[in-house]
């Protein structure tokens, strides 16, 4: 582990939750654990990309291949699952769907974002929790066009992978703000993994209060 990380325990469970996967599997984790994420299983793909990101930062990785290999995962891995929901169809998701806590109800909501925002939702799904994982799939079920669909998902990719490797970019530039971003993983983190729950419970609270007011 680099000697910065070291001063900065509140890491450690996120480092230990990504760490065994570099060291068996060395760059290919970061393909594979966003690959195998991105059509439902439950592998921690965005936290390997947030920690790996943070080691190029460090000098520890090349930051390139951090973002060629994350790019590949995420395109790929959505394009499987966009395979599996086109073929296998809606009966063979929900059956065997529970077992990566994919149920009707859930997939009822996502199918409803689909039909309501189109190939947009697949460019945003990169960034909310457990549309990440399922956009693909649904997108298959919906018979949305495979075109259109590999746009919006390249679209999203880029940009979700761009986020972290560009941030990390930045900070290796900048030392003084890299040791602050770890001094402030303790909150930085949390909420990464939260937003997008946040995000929809303010969605939710906005709509009600606006029905309300149309009520009235």
């Amino acid at each position: 582990m680099h000697e910065i990380l070291k001063q900065f325990p509140s890491i450690t469970p996120y480092l230990k939750t990504v760490l065994p996967y570099i060291h068996q599997y060395g760059y290919w984790a970061i393909f594979f654990a966003i690959f195998l994420e991105d059509f439902g299983l439950p592998m921690p793909g965005e936290t390997v990309l947030v920690i790996c990101s943070l080691f190029a930062a460090l000098g520890e990785l090349n930051l390139i291949l951090v973002g060629i290999l994350g790019f590949s995962g995420a395109v790929l891995g959505d394009n499987t699952g966009f395979a599996i929901g086109l073929y296998c169809g809606r009966k063979i998701i929900l059956k065997w769907g529970k077992y990566v806590f994919l149920n009707e109800k859930l997939l009822n909501k996502f199918e409803n974002f689909f039909n309501r925002y189109g190939g947009k939702i697949v460019a945003v799904a990169r960034f909310i929790q457990g549309l990440r994982q399922f956009n693909g799939i649904i997108a298959g079920i919906s018979e949305m066009k495979w075109k259109k669909f590999i746009l919006f998902n390249m679209i999203g990719a880029a940009l979700w992978v761009g986020l972290w490797v560009g941030t990390a970019s930045f900070l290796s530039n900048n030392k003084h703000l890299l040791v602050e971003f770890i001094k402030k993983s303790e909150y930085i983190f949390p909420l990464i993994f939260l937003t997008p729950f946040l995000i929809e419970g303010l969605y939710r609270l906005t709509k009600k209060i606006i029905k309300n007011l149309r009520e009235t």
